[in-house]
């Protein structure tokens, strides 16, 4: 209990060190460079951090993977997995790199356009952010292995440390007169350290194998197969969780996307802060899963979601207790005035997001990849054209109303999970074991 605990705690702190980071640097930055150059500042790193979660999409099957082989001792395998998962991200990474890079002096002129940042300067600064979706395609195959084996203290120490560091420096070269460039090219060197030192602890944890990148066939061909999934669903999200702002800029303008905007940074917490934390059960349940009862893993998933319940619905009553008032303190009285409104329908739609976590990461564990992402992707686009058609006659209310909506929808996760649990009785000719259910579902497992 103590080590989920410590996982716990861990995961919550990858998540929230950046932006409470970025909470203290960004007004000196904002300050010293101005709004222009601040701007180019926080496009390249948005380039950075999708870039990153698209190539880096496979990892989940990476954690599944290696939890199951070393459950089952299978070190040899094991290995394999992590040096095939290593060649995967590279050419994933390699790709993404080279299309930035090519679409660099597009985007640079057009982000230029309206302001006195030269565009020389802004295009090397994207050309920074899309060598480092390399390095941090690379970075999170460790941190996903180091995940796997349920150690995250020593991924996530690193992970802070480069974070703050970089925030830290990029505060100190603003102050020094330097330019968004140098914040960049120390953000490269920091991120390239932070990958060598995961790596290290990799390499020790795996008992000091090669770690070269590799193709070996079988662990290739079950990583891709389960991951292909995992990856679309991240590649999903990227695309559907920018759309609701995107329309409401369309139909109703800049001015109305701010309320909109701030209610979503103040509830996306919830959601954010309750998958870190629970984060632990994925590759807990993968190691487990081949090798307890299926009562057991009923327990489990149960206790789970009990803790996921007591998470989200303490945070959800926070933010409605106070969130108006700290909406008011943060952007002002006329902010808040049109906040209010659509404040709750929001915070509940993140909330009911947060309760669908332990029911993704408990199907993802039983290899029903392709499950999870068809109801994720299913349900958001879904969503889109009620978003687009409350829009149209609610306006922002009914923006925010659709995102309960979504919310509902990413409940459907513990339909297929309870059947395969026993906990919803499935009436039709099925599986009579777990086991059995996921090998006609997803194929056999160890």
């Amino acid at each position: 209990m103590k080590k989920h605990l410590v996982n716990a705690v861990y995961g919550v702190l990858d998540y929230g060190s950046y932006p409470f980071g970025m909470l203290l640097v960004a007004p000196i930055v904002l300050h010293k460079l101005g709004a222009a150059e601040y701007g180019v500042w926080m496009i390249s790193t948005a380039v950075v951090s999708a870039g990153g979660i698209i190539a880096s999409g496979f990892c989940d099957a990476n954690i599944q993977r290696v939890a199951i082989l070393r459950g089952i001792g299978a070190t040899d395998s094991m290995v394999n997995s992590v040096r095939s998962m290593l060649g995967i991200n590279l050419v994933l990474g390699i790709a993404l790199a080279i299309a930035s890079w090519i679409a660099a002096p597009y985007a640079a002129r057009h982000i230029t356009v309206a302001s006195f940042t030269p565009v020389r300067e802004c295009l090397i600064c994207l050309r920074i952010a899309s060598l480092l979706i390399l390095v941090r395609a690379i970075e999170s195959v460790s941190v996903s292995t180091q995940r796997a084996f349920e150690q995250y203290r020593d991924a996530v120490q690193v992970s802070v440390a480069v974070r703050l560091l970089t925030l830290a420096a990029a505060a100190l070269l603003v102050q020094s007169g330097h330019s968004v460039i140098s914040i960049l090219t120390g953000t490269a060197a920091f991120l390239i350290s932070g990958t060598y030192l995961q790596f290290r602890q990799l390499w020790r944890l795996l008992g000091r194998p090669s770690l070269l990148p590799a193709f070996h066939s079988g662990e290739t061909r079950s990583l891709l197969r389960f991951g292909i999934f995992a990856w679309v669903q991240a590649l999903g999200g990227i695309i559907f969780g920018q759309l609701d702002r995107l329309l409401l800029g369309v139909y109703l303008g800049a001015v109305a996307l701010a309320p909109y905007a701030l209610c979503i940074q103040f509830a996306q917490p919830i959601f954010g802060l309750t998958a870190s934390g629970l984060h632990f059960l994925f590759p807990y349940i993968s190691g487990r899963a081949a090798t307890v009862s299926r009562e057991e893993l009923k327990r489990t998933v149960l206790k789970a979601f009990a803790c996921n319940l007591l998470l989200v619905s303490g945070s959800a009553a926070m933010l409605l207790s106070f969130g108006p008032r700290l909406i008011r303190i943060w952007a002002g009285v006329r902010v808040a005035q049109s906040a209010a409104a659509i404040l709750p329908p929001i915070v509940i739609g993140s909330a009911l997001m947060g309760l669908g976590v332990t029911g993704i990461y408990a199907m993802q564990a039983l290899s029903l990849f392709r499950m999870a992402a068809c109801i994720s992707l299913g349900g958001r686009a879904v969503m889109l054209v009620v978003m687009i058609y409350l829009l149209r006659h609610m306006g922002i209310e009914g923006l925010a109303i659709a995102r309960v909506g979504y919310g509902a929808i990413a409940l459907l996760v513990y339909l297929p999970l309870g059947y395969q649990l026993g906990i919803v009785r499935k009436k039709t000719v099925g599986a009579s074991s777990l086991a059995t259910a996921c090998e006609l579902h997803e194929g056999p497992r160890l």
